[in-house]
């Protein structure tokens, strides 16, 4: 299965989802080693764009290779070459084409085929009628033929109770040692109990909790926007008291700093001078100015989070109206919009909104020491 494999190409500005594994190109009787790759659109690219008919119709007639001849020549661009010798295959065209198909349907987010197959088993347990073991049978032929067994997840019986409901009572099935063996009624109804406990299993795992709460915020994120207020900051200003250029005067060591913003720049540059005009800086924005000016203490990127991290519980151990609203926020996810850094917040989909974490951090701490239980 190809589908942890991520890739993208652009339409239009539009971004389509894809996927690639690993397959032989033909051409002129040498073999090539490349990227086969498939997007969401159910285009294919095997070295050119095709739908998937005429990706079907390249498998049918060689030029994505399946079948690897004694003797033939190979390479990979610009790492090697060789000769097959003993050559094994483990598709098929068929079974090539059946895991694109695959691939596509999970980029879609929709069931492949074995999660149709496993649709039509839950429809045959609630309605046991011949047409619904005809549907779960042409479910079942439609799943790549080497990937069936696989279809349970079930390394120890593999796809056997799925194979006993497809054939039914007093039909006959081939075990993989090559023997067959009737369906007696009772390993029909075993199957179905098979399935019975399957569901079951979903559905706890499905509302089953991790032992330390939800791994993904339950409530909407917050957002932290960033915004000018030429005339100054709203009577009411929410959770805008959060922003490092907010005004909240902090004391760290001998110096008083307007705001977070100020002392994050006076840390970060190396110049004495220049240290004492970003202090006196009258705005943020005019701090961050003065410091995008001047050389950077030697490895601030090492340092960094650590110092903002200070900060920030220094600001909200000094200013405790300021630290009630932020843990008001709950466990909500916090994103931090930040035009000018995508290092600490976001802007439209890039950023890795580092302010946002270590305000959930701080935040967390702050619950923490409320309740008396940190460490």
């Amino acid at each position: 299965m190809a589908i942890r494999r991520r890739t993208w190409r652009n339409v239009d500005g539009e971004r389509i989802e894809g996927t690639w594994r690993h397959a032989f190109i033909r051409n002129g009787g040498d073999h090539f080693l490349t990227d086969l790759l498939i997007y969401a659109d159910g285009m294919v690219d095997c070295w050119g764009l095709e739908t998937l008919d005429g990706f079907a119709g390249k498998l049918a007639s060689g030029w994505v290779a399946t079948d690897l001849p004694e003797g033939a020549r190979a390479s990979a661009h610009h790492l090697a070459s060789w000769k097959f010798a003993e050559p094994k295959s483990w598709l098929t065209p068929e079974m090539l084409l059946g895991e694109v198909r695959d691939d596509i349907d999970r980029l879609n987010g929709v069931p492949d085929s074995t999660g149709r197959c496993l649709a039509a088993v839950d429809v045959f347990r609630d309605a046991p009628t011949e047409a619904n073991r005809n549907a779960v049978r042409e479910a079942y032929e439609a799943i790549p033929e080497h990937l069936r067994r696989y279809a349970l997840g079930d390394m120890d019986r593999k796809d056997f109770p799925l194979r006993v409901i497809v054939a039914g009572p007093e039909k006959q099935i081939e075990l993989w040692g090559g023997s067959t063996v009737d369906v007696t009624d009772e390993m029909h109804a075993s199957a179905l109990e098979y399935f019975a406990e399957r569901e079951q299993l979903r559905k706890r795992y499905e509302t089953k909790t991790p032992a330390d709460g939800p791994t993904e915020p339950v409530e909407s994120s917050v957002l932290i926007n960033q915004v000018v207020f030429p005339r100054g900051w709203p009577e009411n200003p929410g959770t805008l008291v959060l922003r490092n250029e907010f005004p909240s005067p902090l004391v760290i060591g001998n110096r008083t700093y307007p705001t977070v913003a100020h002392a994050y720049w006076v840390l970060a540059v190396a110049d004495e001078h220049r240290q004492a005009e970003i202090l006196g800086a009258e705005r943020p924005y005019d701090a961050q100015k003065l410091a995008e000016g001047s050389a950077l203490r030697d490895d601030w990127p090492q340092v960094r989070v650590a110092v903002m991290t200070r900060l920030l519980r220094a600001k909200f151990q000094q200013h405790p109206e300021f630290a009630e609203t932020l843990m008001a926020t709950g466990a909500t996810r916090l994103i931090y919009t930040e035009v000018g850094s995508a290092f600490w917040g976001e802007h439209g989909l890039e950023g890795r909104n580092w302010m946002g974490r270590l305000l959930e951090l701080t935040r967390s701490e702050l619950v923490a020491a409320k309740l008396d239980i940190a460490p």
